[in-house]
C-alpha cells in the first residue's frame, strides 16, 4: 500500500478498498464510505498522486469521463434533482487524503433548508452574497 504525502497508507490505493461503480484506463469511481448524501461517489486516479495539477492528461480525461458514466448511474440508481462536484486540493483546501479524487455529490431538494451558495459555505463569511444586494 502506497504511503500518501500525509504520512499513512493511502486508502485509495489499497485494492480491497476498490469496488468499483465504474472504471477505465487509468481511474475508478466508487461510493463514498463516508457519504454526505446517497450515492455520493469518488473518481480516483488508480496511480498515487496528491495533486489533481500533477496528473497527465490522459489521467484527467479520464477522471472527467467517470464523473459523466458515474452520474448516469446515479441518475437511474438514486434520481437526485442536482449534483455537487468538487475537489479539496491540498491540506489548506481541506484534503484529508493525499491522493486526488473527485467527489460526485448527488443532491436532493429539501437535503439542506437554503442550498444557494452550495461551495461557497466553504468560506461562510463569503457565502451568502446575494442577500446584501
Amino acid at each position: 500500500m502506497t504511503t500518501n504525502s500525509y504520512h499513512k497508507p493511502c486508502p485509495f490505493c489499497d485494492s480491497t478498498f476498490r469496488e468499483s461503480l465504474a472504471n477505465n484506463a487509468s481511474c475508478f469511481a466508487t461510493l463514498d464510505n463516508y457519504p454526505i448524501s446517497p450515492g455520493h461517489t469518488l473518481i480516483i486516479p488508480l496511480r498515487h498522486v496528491g495533486s489533481y495539477f500533477d496528473l497527465s492528461r490522459i489521467e484527467r480525461d479520464d477522471l472527467w469521463d467517470l464523473v459523466e458514466q458515474a452520474k448516469t448511474k446515479l441518475d437511474s440508481q438514486f434520481s437526485p434533482d442536482s449534483y455537487n462536484i468538487g475537489m479539496n486540493d491540498g491540506p489548506a483546501a481541506g484534503q484529508t487524503i493525499g491522493h486526488c479524487h473527485i467527489h460526485l455529490i448527488p443532491r436532493y431538494v429539501g437535503d439542506v433548508s437554503d442550498p444557494r451558495g452550495g461551495l461557497r459555505w466553504i468560506m461562510p463569511d463569503k457565502a451568502d452574497y446575494w442577500s446584501d444586494r
